[in-house]
């Protein structure tokens, strides 16, 4: 599917075309303009139009709010921003982009697709802004989130040598938990901890944050590596049976693709979007290095085991809330009263578990990317008095009866 925004300005590509030559990333040149354009658009929200609306939306909370909270704040407002539009434009573009559809297992790691090169600039964009805020702030937000926007941009770059621009909107949708984590840290903000909004809210944090980065996210690991070996075995068996040649895989790729297949024969849109798969073809002949391969493994294998590690310390917080004193004698069937009671008790504890797991979610992965200050208290949806309180009430119940 070609991409449904104007080309940039010929003084643009101009300028950035020698130097995406060099590094390799040629279609980088078709989408600079994107790029610059989502950079400008997170600064403005987050140095301009954050601080300039918040304190009118939420005036008895945000002008009360320390300037590093309030600056955790503009970020995560631009995270709420990028997340939800950048989800929105992938589903989009998985669902829409019928030549992506039809691309076979050579073509998911050399062939290009505009529309999915125009997601990757909308995430690119977002990360150079989150690099220079990282840079600005180091002291406050430390080497981790600096260290998290580096790599970011440095894996979304691949795709405009192109490499696996297939798959460029299928990783985005890791960030469909993202929308929830950054309500649920507005709602501690807002003074709603533990409110019914933020247990909705933290219900479907849990649930976006199992299906879409631990089911979906590996399911889409393990095709992504069985695509790249593919890709790799192919790389070095033609580099083998022509030594001393240059290696040139343009037609064991894209020999059998007829681009106009299933198209009108006077739909040029149709056509041009089945022929750019190939564009880049003369950039990816000589196939996928090693490394790009290994980088591309690893920063993949990294993400998904904090994705896991997060996981596990939700799980073990759940299972916390459930380690209550044991009674060491058998209580006597409660009355109807007592019943009613206890119900009501442990629909509290099944709501608080998944406050607090959504809590502890939020502490896991803000201590890595939103850096908030060790000795600033990051709120929990579920504090020890509260679930000392639930204990007691529980006993309570458990003696009248």
């Amino acid at each position: 599917m070609l991409d449904p925004l104007p080309p940039p300005p010929g003084w643009l590509r101009d300028a950035v075309d020698p130097w995406a030559i060099y590094y390799n990333v040629p279609a980088l040149s078709d989408h600079i303009h994107e790029v610059l354009f989502s950079f400008v658009a997170y600064g403005l929200i987050h140095f301009v139009l954050s601080p300039l609306l918040s304190p009118i939306l939420f005036p008895r909370h945000y002008p009360k709010l320390n300037r590093r909270t309030k600056l955790n704040w503009d970020v995560h407002v631009v995270s709420l921003v990028q997340s939800t539009f950048i989800n929105a434009l992938a589903l989009w573009a998985m669902f829409s982009d019928a030549e992506r559809k039809s691309m076979n297992i050579g073509e998911r790691i050399y062939g290009y697709s505009g529309v999915c090169a125009m997601v990757q600039a909308f995430a690119a964009g977002y990360f150079v802004y989150d690099l220079i805020v990282s840079l600005i702030y180091v002291r406050m937000f430390g080497i981790g989130m600096l260290f998290h926007a580096v790599s970011a941009l440095w894996v979304f770059s691949f795709g405009y040598r192109p490499f696996v621009n297939f798959y460029s909107p299928v990783f985005i949708l890791y960030e469909l938990s993202s929308p929830f984590l950054n309500i649920h840290w507005f709602l501690d903000k807002l003074n709603m901890t533990g409110s019914n909004l933020q247990w909705y809210n933290g219900m479907m944090l849990l649930f976006m944050f199992f299906s879409c980065r631990l089911v979906w996210g590996t399911w889409q690991s393990v095709l992504v590596y069985r695509d790249m070996w593919y890709a790799l075995k192919q790389t070095w068996d033609t580099s083998s049976s022509s030594p001393g040649f240059p290696v040139d895989i343009s037609s064991q790729v894209f020999g059998l693709r007829d681009p106009t297949a299933h198209c009108h024969e006077l739909d040029e849109v149709c056509r041009s979007a089945g022929a750019e798969i190939s564009r880049y073809a003369s950039h990816t002949a000589a196939g996928v290095p090693t490394w790009l391969v290994l980088t591309y493994v690893v920063s993949n294998v990294v993400l998904n085991s904090l994705n896991y590690y997060w996981f596990s310390k939700m799980i073990e917080t759940v299972m916390k809330r459930f380690r209550g004193p044991a009674n060491p004698a058998q209580p006597p069937p409660a009355g109807k009263n007592e019943e009613e009671k206890a119900a009501q008790l442990t629909d509290d504890i099944a709501q608080k578990v998944v406050l607090d797991a959504a809590a502890k979610l939020e502490q896991e992965e803000g201590s890595l990317f939103h850096g908030d200050e060790i000795n600033e208290k990051i709120a929990s949806a579920v504090d020890t008095g509260i679930t000392d309180e639930l204990r007691r009430r529980k006993a309570d119940v458990a003696s009248a009866s």
